[in-house]
């Protein structure tokens, strides 16, 4: 820590994310990056940007992008904002919508980043406990806050909340702004953007980084009614006119375009998590039901934190998080066939012996 540093930085505990080894070639299942390359016309569209217009900044108000994302999700241009990437855009929605009179509410086992915005803004976190097997308690969420961020599906659990759900929490807070963070929703949930005309209390913040397999460009977004929209460019604009990048721009117009793509490999990611879910099972893991690209298991006999270390000793990367309820749980990214077959074959060799 450096004496230059001030008091409130001095104070920070910054988010951690997952461990990017370089000492070896690993099976990479601890980040949830899509195993998948993303669209070739993806590819082709960053190459043909990369020419002399670099010289120019890019589109502050990214006004192509916001169209082919409004034309897909059936909305406004308007009611469509971008960041580079949803945790930017997370950031700025924790600085526009919640204050330090009234705690924002998200769950104890969520995205840990929530609690570093928290305190980055100088927050009060109302932290709700999640049920034992790790459900939303819904009527928790419908008590008084000062506004509340769910992640959906759930990270790092992959458990679902239904729409209907959502729809009560925004009724009991028709004053105060309800994040439904939906990063991994194209991975078998129901998203709750149709709740948008009727909710001018409703955010929701997606990314390109999971489903168009795009985590290396950082692009994310936000879809909600235009008074919402407005308040996050009046942030971006007091913070950065130009977070997203000419390349960047150009590769996401193609993912969305190409969105037949995304989803037909989101649906081969599906068919090996619900294998890969079985063969654990047969192993005796616990696994909590999922409908992200990742599960999160925990075997009835053996310690998480002891199969996390011997994994990687063979060359397997997952996620442990050394927490209070979780500390016996690995997030485990479904990769393809043959790395979950990996998996498999190192966790076999680790519990026989």
């Amino acid at each position: 820590m450096s004496n230059y540093w001030n008091s409130f930085v001095q104070k920070l505990d910054p988010y951690v994310p997952g461990e990017q080894p370089k000492d070896k070639k690993y099976v990479k299942l601890n980040t949830n990056e899509n195993p998948y390359p993303p669209s070739v016309n993806v590819t082709a569209a960053i190459k043909d940007a990369a020419n002399s217009q670099l010289r120019l900044y890019p589109d502050p108000s990214c006004d192509e992008l916001r169209k082919k994302i409004a034309g897909h999700f059936g909305l406004e241009a308007d009611q469509v904002f971008i960041g580079n990437g949803s945790d930017e855009v997370l950031a700025f929605s924790f600085m526009t919508f919640f204050s330090r009179e009234n705690p924002v509410a998200f769950a104890d086992i969520t995205y840990s980043f929530y609690k570093v915005y928290a305190n980055l803004c100088s927050l009060s976190p109302k932290i709700i406990p999640l049920h034992d097997d790790f459900t939303l308690p819904v009527g928790a969420f419908c008590e008084p806050n000062g506004g509340a961020v769910i992640p959906n599906p759930n990270a790092p659990t992959g458990r679902v909340l239904p729409v209907a759900s959502i729809q009560q929490i925004l009724d009991a807070h028709p004053d105060r702004v309800v994040i439904i963070d939906e990063a991994y929703i194209d991975f078998g949930g129901k998203s709750a953007v149709p709740l948008i005309k009727d909710y001018p209390n409703l955010l929701i913040v997606r990314t390109l980084s999971k489903y168009s397999a795009l985590a290396g460009i950082r692009v994310g977004f936000a879809l909600g009614q235009k008074d919402l929209i407005n308040g996050l460019n009046t942030v971006k604009n007091s913070f950065n006119s130009y977070t997203i990048d000419r390349l960047a721009l150009a590769g996401a117009v193609a993912a969305i375009d190409d969105d037949g793509y995304s989803k037909k490999m989101a649906q081969k990611i599906m068919v090996t998590r619900e294998q890969t879910i079985e063969q654990l099972r047969k192993m005796r893991f616990h696994v909590i039901p999922s409908q992200a690209n990742f599960i999160f298991a925990s075997h009835t006999e053996v310690n998480a934190e002891l199969i996390f270390h011997a994994l990687r000793d063979r060359g397997v990367l997952v996620r442990y998080f050394k927490q209070p309820r979780i500390s016996n749980y690995l997030r485990i990214t479904i990769g393809t066939d043959e790395e979950m077959d990996q998996l498999i074959r190192a966790l076999t060799d680790i519990l026989s012996s």
